[in-house]
């Protein structure tokens, strides 16, 4: 039988992809919640209806996006499900295709379709709440995505073609937004955005990161501010003043190189040489001694020869990053390498080479936190997991980094910081007690 929307009480948000998903999820989320609705967020639970907010960077990513609308599709086929709604980078890019091929689908909505959501639910729209969330993470640190869109053409991304053009969002609204994420309880901010490094440029006409971190930093009640996705060029030099000089940011920088090649680099389009990625490092580490770098790399990109790879893990064994990623090059239609280049390095070589990135990052990661053991660190708890409560230091970010270990006869408090003395360290965590 067809249910009415008015018929619709409780709703599930399901998120998938990266932190910026979800802050809009939570966005979402408390607009329903104003609204009377019962909302839960990637739960197994039935409900009346389900949103997915789906991801679309990469191959792997549009898999799980489908497999999970399929999964839901079944769902609702056995009734556990009145209506499902999708949005997001996949539902953007691939809107079109979409409603032909899965036409179980309620409705498709873009990227930034929230209106249109709230209309197809006859949810009045609470402009007084525009800056207020329905919190999915810890209560005590959330995201704070202070930008839309990317200006970069960076060969082998797409998504400056389903997001648009940079938007930063007006300082008075983050500095809104983070007054009332504090009043919750967050102590720490986690600052996100496709790119970083340009914002402030589109409203203010200069770099207003650093002004925008040190505002932030006066909000009563955050304790830890950190920043994502820093892009290389022209990263605004003057936040590591900030960094340096605040103690309420963090000592940790998530800048990703991409590569190290010359060759790579341009063909990447990254508009960055090798000698001046690392002479940014090195400027970076030298104004905030001790800083924790992240970084990204991806591997197998059209063109990558041996001696280009070769180069890649020189720099990894010379730059010593404190947490890596890498990936293998997807082929990605609507991008300037998917009409440029041929997909011409074989699957297994990209995997290889990913592998023996990871394996000496790995080795490093080692003896990076060796090195950390004896010391005294000021942690924050997330959770109490087994034996164990798990926390984590400045130099570490929620789920893509490493933890700190305390045993549970501690008898901690979730959210608050505490001193840990580290008694040991393996790969990518530590273990210590509470002084």
């Amino acid at each position: 039988m067809e249910v009415s929307i008015m018929s619709i009480k409780k709703i599930n948000v399901v998120t998938l992809g990266c932190s910026k998903n979800l802050v809009d999820s939570e966005h979402l989320l408390r607009q329903f919640e104003a609204n009377g609705l019962e909302v839960s967020h990637d739960s197994d639970e039935p409900a009346d209806a389900v949103i997915i907010n789906t991801c679309g960077f990469i191959l792997d990513a549009k898999e799980e996006s489908i497999s999970t609308i399929m999964d839901y599709i079944t769902a609702k086929e056995r009734g556990d499900i009145e209506k499902i709604y999708v949005m997001g980078c996949l539902s953007a890019r691939y809107k079109d295709d979409l409603v032909k091929e899965i036409p179980e689908v309620d409705r498709f909505f873009g990227k930034f379709d929230f209106d249109e959501i709230l209309k197809e639910l006859n949810i009045q729209k609470r402009k007084d709440l525009l800056f207020d969330r329905h919190l999915t993470t810890p209560s005590h640190f959330a995201y704070l995505k202070i930008a839309e869109g990317c200006n970069r053409t960076c060969a082998f991304c797409a998504i400056p073609q389903f997001t648009g053009n940079y938007v930063s969002v007006p300082m008075e609204s983050l500095i809104d937004e983070a007054e009332k994420l504090a009043q919750k309880g967050v102590k720490e901010l986690l600052l996100i955005a496709q790119d970083l490094s340009f914002y402030g440029y589109d409203l203010y006409k200069k770099s207003a990161l650093a002004e925008l971190v040190n505002r932030l930093s006066a909000i009563d009640g955050i304790e830890w501010i950190r920043l994502h996705y820093a892009y290389p060029n022209k990263f605004p030099t003057d936040v590591l003043t900030v960094m340096r000089e605040n103690p309420k940011v963090c000592k940790y920088l998530d800048i990703p190189v991409q590569h190290c090649s010359d060759n790579i680099l341009a063909r990447m389009r990254r508009n960055t040489t090798a000698d001046e990625t690392r002479a940014l490092i090195t400027h970076i580490r030298q104004e905030v001694p001790g800083i924790a770098l992240r970084t990204t790399l991806l591997v197998g990109f059209p063109g990558e020869t041996e001696d280009d790879f070769k180069q890649l893990i020189a720099f990894v064994k010379e730059m010593k990053f404190d947490r890596l990623g890498v990936f293998p090059y997807s082929h990605e239609d609507d991008t300037y390498a998917f009409t440029q280049y041929t997909d011409d390095i074989p699957q297994e070589i990209k995997q290889e080479r990913a592998d023996e990135i990871m394996e000496i990052q790995q080795s490093i990661s080692e003896s990076l936190m060796q090195q950390k053991v004896g010391q005294t660190i000021n942690v924050l708890i997330d959770r109490e997991e087994d034996e164990h409560y798990v926390g984590r230091t400045e130099w570490d970010s929620p789920e893509v980094d490493g933890e700190v270990l305390v045993p549970v006869s501690a008898h901690l408090e979730i959210g608050q910081f505490y001193k840990v003395k580290i008694n040991s360290a393996f790969m990518f965590d530590l273990y210590g007690d509470v002084i």
